[in-house]
């Protein structure tokens, strides 16, 4: 008589399901296809992305960056919207390399999640596709985990890299910055991808509803709104304007991030009253009653990338720009004390 057998485990039974990545894959190559460069050597599927840089650099230093949109995620989960967090996740990398002067190359994502949920998935790897068309850049390869019991139902995190590349000659570092240089600030589309565990924080105390209207959109559109990618517009000035140093503006806001690339003896003026920040900081200053102080280390308060170059080189910049970009501040010897001074 035989004995019956319970069927063994199988990996789907641990809570990975390979058949789901498959389709996964398949769903998002026609994206993938669409954020290339010719430079792209192979196809996805492989085990590393192939980038040829050929002779289009003379001398190049490669640049690389990671990042990730924070708690920003829990908004897009509670909103179900996850088309829009792929194009943060890249916009936070290449905004990065961007201050050095170099031109964002190729793009990989890290997803991880507890269960795949295919459609959640592709929604966000067209987001990130998207936001590599926009940043001019090839989306090169990635990595979807699976991972049960590290995270919960409909739970996922994104990591982005990005590696760019500038002649050694052409590098921006901030070592040119004197005196006799102004602020250019480009406008930001919102708070970006930083400051939203006090973004939640204000919505759970004040019990906001994200549909309510704010300056003609639901609040939480606002909120969502995804980081502004700056490289078209910064890459169209570099060679042709003496710009003597570049800066994102991302979590420590105007307050911490411009002095990261300014020399120790000098500091910063800001004027905070030559731009106009969106309605959303407004709501989220006089909602949440959180003073200016903690408001402009926080955010970026309307400014998202800001340009540090000699006064004279305003006019030019700003007639070869699309978009206003008022200066925001002057260099300043720096003596003692604070080296950030809001006027």
């Amino acid at each position: 008589m035989s004995e019956n057998k319970s069927p063994g485990l199988s990996y789907r039974d641990a809570g990975v399901d390979i058949d789901a990545g498959n389709a996964l894959v398949d769903r998002i190559k026609p994206l993938v296809a669409r954020a290339s460069r010719p430079e792209v050597l192979g196809g996805l599927g492989g085990f590393g992305g192939l980038f040829h840089l050929g002779e289009r650099f003379n001398d190049p230093v490669l640049v690389s960056g990671t990042d990730g949109v924070g708690t920003k995620l829990l908004l897009a989960r509670q909103m179900d919207r996850h088309d829009t967090i792929g194009i943060d996740l890249v916009a936070m990398c290449v905004n990065d390399i961007l201050v050095c002067g170099a031109e964002p190359l190729f793009f990989l994502d890290y997803f991880a999640c507890g269960k795949l949920e295919v459609d959640a998935a592709a929604d966000v790897v067209a987001g990130i596709a998207e936001g590599c068309r926009q940043a001019h850049c090839a989306l090169i390869g990635g990595e979807t985990a699976e991972m049960p019991g590290m995270y919960g139902p409909g739970e996922y995190d994104l990591a982005g890299f990005t590696v760019g590349a500038v002649e050694r000659s052409a590098l921006i570092d901030g070592m040119g910055i004197d005196e006799d240089c102004v602020v250019l600030g480009l406008s930001s589309s919102g708070p970006h991808s930083n400051g939203y565990s006090l973004i939640r924080k204000v919505i759970e105390v004040s019990g906001a509803n994200l549909s309510q209207d704010l300056d003609g959109q639901p609040l939480g559109e606002a909120l969502l709104a995804p980081t502004r990618i700056y490289v078209p517009a910064i890459l169209d000035l570099i060679g042709g304007f003496d710009i003597r140093g570049m800066a994102h503006i991302t979590g420590g806001g105007l307050t911490e991030n411009i002095v990261r690339v300014i020399p120790e003896h000098l500091g910063l003026e800001i004027d905070s009253r030559t731009w106009t920040p969106p309605a959303v900081f407004h709501w989220l200053s006089e909602v949440g009653k959180i003073d200016s102080a903690e408001m402009r280390r926080t955010f970026n308060m309307g400014i998202g990338f800001v340009l540090i170059v000699p006064e004279s080189m305003t006019a030019p910049i700003a007639a070869r720009l699309d978009e206003p970009a008022p200066v925001i501040g002057r260099i300043v010897r720096h003596e003692s004390g604070e080296r950030v001074r809001f006027v």
